[in-house]
């Protein structure tokens, strides 16, 4: 698979039309079940469709979805843009980091939910589906080249399955949505951050 093109956000607006838990359940509801209109929207987050149809059309203006052809209004469909977003590398303006780390947190917070929800009903899945959820934890010493890389080969392996979003011929039989989240962050622990740095071990 070709890599997953990627958008580097950096207009703070952008990232300001994320950091709203009700537009994240959007995008989720677009991307597995879409192209969807703000009715069909409506009906999978539990708003009303004029709600629906203003935050569509916000994530539209930032370009997290896009118009899918036929329709006019509310009965227009909208389906998910599936290129990778990525912000926070490199240099940033002050309100750039702000959105940016509000549009993370949202994020996570919804990703917490999720795992938390999955551990109260896995024992009530089937054992192949049980068994194949997971989550690790993990410790190592890397230096930050070698982090960098670990983060480029976890979104090349997880942009294999992204095109069952766009095309659901491409999903398995069997399939079913699946959140796949990962993490590789530098300890926060300040002594072994300056004996490392001054050489001691």
């Amino acid at each position: 698979m070709p890599d997953q093109p990627v958008r580097d956000i950096t207009d703070p607006q952008a990232l300001r039309a994320i950091a709203h838990p009700l537009r994240l359940r959007i995008l989720e509801a677009v991307g597995l079940h879409g192209p969807l209109t703000a009715t069909q929207v409506a009906e999978h987050v539990g708003e009303s469709p004029a709600n629906c149809s203003w935050h569509l059309r916000q994530l539209a203006k930032y370009g997290f979805i896009t118009e899918a052809g036929g329709g006019t209004g509310r009965q227009r469909p909208w389906r998910l843009v599936t290129d990778g977003h990525r912000w926070g590398d490199g240099e940033e303006s002050p309100e750039l980091a702000r959105a940016g780390d509000a549009a993370a947190q949202v994020l996570l917070e919804m990703e917490y939910r999720a795992l938390r929800a999955w551990m109260a009903v896995r024992r009530q899945e089937s054992p192949a589906w049980r068994d194949a959820g997971f989550f690790n934890q993990f410790m190592t010493w890397c230096t930050a080249e070698e982090l960098t890389e670990l983060k480029e080969e976890a979104t090349r392996h997880f942009a294999r399955y992204l095109d069952r979003l766009d095309d659901p011929a491409a999903r398995p039989p069997g399939s079913r949505p699946v959140r796949l989240m990962a993490w590789g962050v530098p300890a926060v622990d300040a002594r072994a951050h300056t004996d490392t740095e001054n050489g001691e071990s």
